[in-house]
């Protein structure tokens, strides 16, 4: 099904968990690609952390990007008990019969560390945004270009009646990073 409608770009067939581009011996990394039942994808190396210097208020209503402050780099140190965004390294094309759903893996949900995604809704396409919570009273690294979270496909029967894509959803085709629009 990835193959047949390029459901992610770029796809890794198996699962990754030894740098491949590095020097040798390989480093471990978190894992990433196909995994038994989903599909393992990572964050790029672009950051947006919350941030409390410029006193603005969190509304969804009317999001203020000074909220932010934008990083990018091999990793990510959150601080204690803060928040960031980064965007999946994968663009997806949900087909009409398949709905998903994107869980945190373990290595970084036993750090405190809880990734939630919203479920990717049949015909959405784009890159996932990926929400970062650090519950910890400790600063926590996020790792670019390493696995982030699984995103697990479940199959209906028969293709929804009306899809994101019909609904003409606000986050059709996005790209990177994307902040809350209403």
């Amino acid at each position: 099904m990835a193959r047949e409608h390029r459901l992610i770009e770029p796809f890794v067939e198996k699962q990754v968990r030894r740098d491949p581009h590095g020097a040798l011996p390989a480093r471990p990394v978190v894992s990433y690609g196909t995994s038994s039942y989903g599909y393992d994808v990572r964050c790029t190396e672009e950051f947006r952390i919350f941030t409390n210097i410029h006193s603005s208020v969190v509304d969804p209503k009317s999001f203020d990007d000074n909220s932010f402050v934008r990083t990018s780099g091999d990793t990510c140190t959150i601080p204690p008990n803060s928040f960031a965004l980064a965007s999946t390294v994968e663009y997806f094309r949900i087909p009409r019969n398949i709905l998903t759903l994107c869980v945190g893996k373990s290595t970084y949900a036993r750090c405190g560390i809880i990734v939630n995604v919203t479920p990717l809704e049949p015909e959405w396409e784009g890159h996932i945004t990926l929400e970062f919570s650090n519950t910890t009273p400790l600063p926590a690294m996020i790792y670019a270009n390493e696995g982030v979270a699984q995103v697990l496909f479940l199959e209906a029967d028969e293709e929804c009646e009306v899809s994101y894509k019909d609904r003409k959803g606000k986050y059709q085709g996005q790209l990177g990073v994307t902040p809350p629009k209403l």
